[in-house]
């Protein structure tokens, strides 16, 4: 295949090689393998059940630990809140006042989400702001019949050339209303973070944003700064990043043909959440907290969250302090036969690695190197809430290609749902991924792992999408929290749901962790 000249001079400047390119065409000509289920990590195989006492002992022991480190929150951020209203966009295109009242339309289309928005409308964040706007631009309003008013009001919220909130970050959406002001879901990420993620007062958080929204971010910091940094006690590092032009993925053709835009440039995709693995590997931390930028609640359940926050950061340096102890004696010390079964032993109870059922016929030496590579990793510590069913990814066992078994977080686009047994297993899942993590990204010497090195490239996704009306391929790299953290060393643990309450659709405003 031959790229044109100046399409050459695109693939360079944007970080790319024609070489990586071209061998992403034949990821779509060949397609990306199913992962292979071995089975559901429920409680007791895969999953902690934290006690009590241990959860005391866990966050105690964070918190006794933290001052001497460096600790950051890492939000993904760069989304704008398109897919929240996409129901209200659809309503519009489809609804004929002229043939439907707004309850009939909600029956004829099943539109669920339409009917809750309808009859909550008052209760949202954003309901003064948006009526405001609208008795500017409807000199009637107050007349008008209230189907009419809701249509103004929905027109208003989603118009371009008004509020235009379709087309804002989320994170800066009003999210929730409280007596004396409306917060963002920036906002309630600083007021969270200041609960859990601060080491001497300060806390660290890097949002990985769209470069065009750099400075409403910054406008949005500066005008909160001062009340959250008095309320908290507590000073903010924010930092921002914006996703690599490097990690953009070409879109092709249904024919697996590279697409070509109407100048004759290739067309390229921004490739999912994995790309962020970059961004992540950028920063310099002892202890990083992952959580997307629309999963918040009001403050009165923000300490609840931040328990169980504290929680999993306690096992993460657990875990890690004994896992640097070994890897000290393993790189310093002869050790006897008892104490490598005992590291083996470690590395099954405490960090899930499948240890080979020939490891004890290795030599000495072997056993040794074994023992280091399983144990000189970076490590993940995911919180998994029961599954209510939402959509999306969960805990499970893997086998790989050469028959390794591993914990795996997977999403349902990666299994093979036409094969019974692959199905079954993600049936009788008991859990879900509610992006909950504590990640630990430096080895026992100090320094800073590359966490290219840890990434399974087979675990991306080849997705449809459409451009100008018409259907085409586009492919995303390994997802951040899952083929990309593949082989770092993971622990699952139960967590309530009230740590999970991301806002997919607007509707979810309404509900209770979102509302006083």
């Amino acid at each position: 295949m031959n790229f044109t000249t100046t399409q050459v001079k695109q693939i360079k400047d944007k970080g790319l090689t024609t070489k990586k390119v071209l061998k992403q065409i034949e990821i779509f000509k060949h397609g990306l393998p199913c992962i292979n289920l071995e089975s559901a990590a429920i409680l007791g195989h895969g999953i902690l059940n934290i006690s009590e006492e241990k959860k005391n002992e866990y966050s105690t022991f964070y918190d006794e630990q933290k001052e001497d480190l460096k600790v950051l929150k890492f939000v993904p951020a760069s989304g704008a809140a398109t897919r929240m209203f996409k129901f209200l966009f659809e309503f519009l295109d489809t609804y004929n006042p002229k043939k439907d009242t707004i309850n009939s339309y909600i029956n004829k289309h099943k539109a669920n989400n339409l009917s809750i928005f309808v009859v909550g409308v008052e209760k949202f964040p954003f309901y003064d702001i948006v009526l405001k706007e609208v008795k500017k631009h409807v000199l009637e309003f107050d007349a008008l019949t209230a189907d009419l008013k809701a249509i103004e009001f929905i027109k208003i919220m989603l118009n371009e050339e008004q509020l235009n909130y379709s087309f804002s970050p989320k994170g800066l959406l009003p999210f929730h209303k409280y007596k004396d002001h409306i917060a963002t879901a920036f906002e309630e990420h600083l007021f969270e973070a200041s609960l859990y993620a601060t080491s001497n007062n300060l806390a660290a958080i890097h949002f990985t944003i769209s470069e065009i929204y750099r400075n409403i971010f910054d406008n949005e910091f500066m005008r909160i700064q001062s009340i959250v940094e008095h309320k908290t006690s507590t000073k903010f590092n924010i930092s921002y990043s914006y996703q690599k032009e490097e990690t953009d993925t070409i879109a092709v053709t249904t024919k697996n043909e590279p697409l070509e835009d109407v100048d004759g440039s290739l067309h390229f995709r921004p490739s999912g959440h994995g790309a962020l693995l970059a961004n992540l590997n950028d920063l310099d931390a002892d202890v990083i907290f992952i959580k997307n930028i629309d999963n918040v609640v009001v403050y009165k359940y923000e300490f609840e969250v931040a328990k169980y926050k504290k929680i999993l950061a306690g096992i993460l340096l657990k875990v890690q302090q004994q896992a640097f102890c070994y890897l000290k004696q393993l790189e310093s010390e002869l050790l006897s036969e008892d104490k490598l079964i005992e590291i083996a032993r470690f590395l099954r109870k405490k960090l899930n690695v499948i240890i080979s059922n020939e490891f004890e016929k290795y030599s000495q030496k072997y056993q040794v190197e074994y023992l280091k590579n399983k144990l000189n990793r970076p490590i993940r510590v995911c919180g998994m809430v029961r599954n209510e069913g939402e959509p999306g990814g969960g805990p499970f066992w893997v086998k790989d290609e050469s028959g390794k078994i591993s914990l795996q977080i997977v999403e349902s686009a990666q299994i093979d749902k036409k094969n019974k047994d692959q199905k079954s297993i993600l049936k009788n899942a008991t859990h879900f991924n509610p992006v909950d993590l504590v990640c630990a990204i430096k080895d026992y010497k100090g320094e800073k792992f590359d966490l290219s090195k840890f990434v399974d490239s087979k675990t991306g996704f080849i997705t449809m999408k459409t451009k100008t009306g018409k259907d085409i391929k586009a492919l995303e790299s390994p997802g951040l929290w899952n083929g990309s953290m593949a082989n770092w060393n993971t622990i699952f643990v139960e967590v309530p749901l009230v740590t999970f309450n991301p806002v997919k659709a607007v509707t979810d405003l309404l509900k209770a962790p979102h509302q006083l």
